[in-house]
C-alpha cells in the first residue's frame, strides 16, 4: 500500500531539483542587475532569449513524462532514445535558423515587436544558447529512466550540478565586470544545461546496465504509432503552453512601461516559479505512483497539503517587507523596478496552488492514457492569454507587467478547470475500490 512517506521520498528530490531550477532565474537576474545596462540586458533575456529558447525546445519537454511512463524495458528505451535524438537535431537546426539568419529580425522586430534597444543583445544571447535544446532533451529523457527505477534522488543531484555551474559562470562574469549581462547570463545557462546533461548521462549508466537491460521484455513491444498517439498530444501541449511566453513578450512590448515591464517580468516570474516548482514536481510523482494500492487517497491528500503550504509561503512573502528585500537587495532591481515587482507579486498568489492541482490532474490523465484532455486545457489557456493580452494592448490602461501576471494566473485557472473536467471519469475509477483505469503497455512498430 502506498504511504505518505513513500510519496515524500519520491517527491522531495524532484521538488528539490525544480526548486534549484527556480533559483536559476533569480541568480541570473541578481548578477545581470549589477552589470552595465541592467534593464536592457534583463529585458533582452526575458523578452527575447528565454521565450524563444523555450518555444524551440517545447517538443522535447514532455520526454520526462514519456520516459517515466514508458521506459519499462531495453527495447522501449532504445526506441524512445532514437526519437529523442531525431527531434533534438531538428530543433537545434531550427535554433540555428532563428539565431544566425535574418529570420531573427523578422521574429524579434516584426512579430514580437520588442524595443530596438534590446534587439542585438537578444541576438547574441540566443546564439550562445545553441546547446540548450539537445542538452535538455538528453537530460529529461534519462531523468525519466532514473525516476522509473526509483532513483529520483539522482535528479536533484544533477540539478545541483547545473546550478553550481551556473553560479560559477555568473561569478566569473560578475568578477570581470565588463562582460555584457546577456553574455554572462546565457553563458551560465548554456554551461549549466551541458554540465547537468553530462552528469545525468553518467548517473544513468548503472541503471541502464543493471536494471533496464535486465528488465523483462514487454509482452507487447513498444511500437511507433501508439507511442506517437501518446506523445504528440503532450508535445503539442508543451508547444502551445510555451507559445504564451513570446506572446507575452509581444504584448508587453506594446504596453506602457515596455522595457521596465520586460525587465521586471523575469524577476517576478523567477520568484513565482520557485513556489510553483514544488507543485510542478508532483506531476511525475503521480505518474510513477498512481498505480499502487490506495494511491488515489494518499496522493490527493498530499496535493491538498502541498497546495495550502505553497500558497501560505508565497502570501507571507508578498505581505511582508521581505518581498522588497528580495527584489531590491537580493535581486538588485532599482527602486522603480522594485515598486513595480512588489505590487505585481500579489497577482502571482493563486499560481502555486494551481500548479499543484494541475500536476495532480495531469498525472491522473496520463495514468489513464487520455492525453487529449491535457492538450485541450492548454489550448484554452493559450486562447485565454491571447484574448486578455489583446484587450490589454488595446486598453493601454496599466503597466504591461501587471496585465501579464494577472492574465497568466487567470488563464491557469481556466486550464485547471478544464483538466478537472477531463479527469472526472478517471478519478471516479481511481476512487472506486477494486476498480482501476486501463493502463495497457503501449506497442510500437517501425
Amino acid at each position: 500500500m502506498l504511504s505518505t512517506k513513500k510519496i515524500i521520498r519520491t517527491w522531495w528530490p524532484l521538488a528539490f531539483s525544480w526548486l534549484l531550477m527556480g533559483i536559476e532565474m533569480p541568480a541570473l537576474s541578481a548578477i545581470v542587475a549589477r552589470l552595465p545596462d541592467p534593464e536592457i540586458n534583463l529585458a533582452a533575456y526575458s523578452g527575447i532569449v528565454f521565450p524563444l529558447a523555450l518555444i524551440i525546445e517545447s517538443p522535447i519537454i514532455m520526454l520526462l513524462s514519456a520516459s517515466t511512463a514508458l521506459s519499462k524495458d531495453w527495447a522501449s528505451y532504445v526506441k524512445i532514445r532514437r526519437f529523442m535524438n531525431t527531434v533534438s537535431a531538428a530543433m537545434t537546426l531550427l535554433h540555428v535558423l532563428v539565431a544566425f539568419t535574418p529570420l531573427y529580425d523578422v521574429i524579434a522586430s516584426q512579430i514580437l515587436g520588442v524595443p530596438a534597444a534590446i534587439l542585438e543583445p537578444g541576438r547574441l544571447g540566443l546564439r550562445i544558447m545553441l546547446p540548450w535544446t539537445w542538452s535538455i532533451a538528453y537530460r529529461r529523457f534519462n531523468q525519466g529512466v532514473l525516476i522509473r527505477f526509483d532513483r529520483s534522488r539522482a535528479v536533484g543531484i544533477g540539478t545541483l550540478v547545473r546550478l553550481g555551474t551556473n553560479l560559477l559562470v555568473l561569478s566569473i562574469g560578475y568578477s570581470l565586470g565588463n562582460v555584457p549581462g546577456i553574455v554572462t547570463a546565457t553563458s551560465a545557462v548554456a554551461a549549466g544545461v551541458l554540465s547537468e546533461a553530462a552528469f545525468v548521462g553518467m548517473l544513468v549508466q548503472p541503471v541502464l546496465r543493471n536494471q533496464l537491460r535486465q528488465a523483462p521484455t514487454l509482452p507487447t513491444p513498444l511500437t511507433l504509432r501508439p507511442f506517437l498517439e501518446f506523445y504528440l498530444p503532450l508535445a503539442l501541449t508543451s508547444l502551445l503552453g510555451l507559445a504564451v511566453n513570446p506572446i507575452g513578450s509581444a504584448a508587453l512590448s506594446r504596453m506602457p512601461l515596455a522595457i521596465e515591464s520586460l525587465a521586471a517580468w523575469s524577476v517576478v516570474n523567477g520568484l513565482g516559479f520557485m513556489f510553483r516548482a514544488l507543485g510542478i514536481a508532483y506531476n511525475e510523482v503521480v505518474v510513477a505512483l498512481l498505480d499502487q494500492h490506495q494511491a488515489y487517497l494518499h496522493l490527493r491528500r498530499f496535493a491538498l497539503w502541498l497546495a495550502g503550504i505553497t500558497t501560505v509561503l508565497l502570501l507571507l512573502m508578498a505581505a511582508t517587507p521581505f518581498s522588497r528585500v528580495w527584489f531590491q537587495t537580493i535581486s538588485g532591481l532599482s527602486p522603480e523596478l522594485t515598486d513595480l515587482a512588489v505590487a505585481g507579486l500579489w497577482l502571482v498568489l493563486p499560481t502555486p496552488a494551481l500548479a499543484v492541482y494541475q500536476s495532480w490532474l495531469q498525472g491522473a490523465i496520463l495514468h489513464g492514457r487520455k492525453t487529449r484532455g491535457i492538450t485541450e486545457s492548454v489550448i484554452l489557456y493559450l486562447i485565454a492569454c491571447i484574448v486578455f493580452f489583446g484587450i490589454g494592448v488595446v486598453w493601454q490602461g496599466a503597466p504591461g507587467l501587471y496585465l501579464a501576471l494577472g492574465v497568466f494566473a487567470l488563464a491557469m485557472g481556466i486550464q485547471t478547470i478544464w483538466l478537472w473536467r477531463s479527469s472526472r471519469a478517471i478519478m471516479k475509477q481511481l476512487a472506486t475500490p477494486n476498480l482501476k483505469t486501463t493502463n495497457p503497455d503501449l506497442s510500437i512498430e517501425e
